[in-house]
């Protein structure tokens, strides 16, 4: 997907995803205007006919793995 570089403002927990309600990860900006927002796994099952109609993808997902600093207990 293209995401992205500079996003109008970041998602957060509020943001839902169009199709099941669950967080949305992705925001697609439609080229006839508008947006949608989707949850990894439906950014992941639409992406082919999001690509053909998206002006601008800005994708998240990567939040979904990322470890918080702090989050890993060091072992000793």
């Amino acid at each position: 997907m293209t995401t992205v570089l500079t996003p109008a403002s970041p998602l957060t927990a509020a943001d839902r995803c169009d199709r099941c309600g669950a967080q949305a990860y992705l925001r697609v900006v439609l080229t006839s205007g508008g947006e949608l927002l989707f949850c990894a796994h439906h950014g992941r099952k639409f992406e082919p006919e999001l690509k053909k109609i998206a002006a601008e993808i800005q994708d998240e997902t990567d939040r979904l793995t990322d470890v918080p600093a702090g989050a890993v207990d060091d072992e000793r």
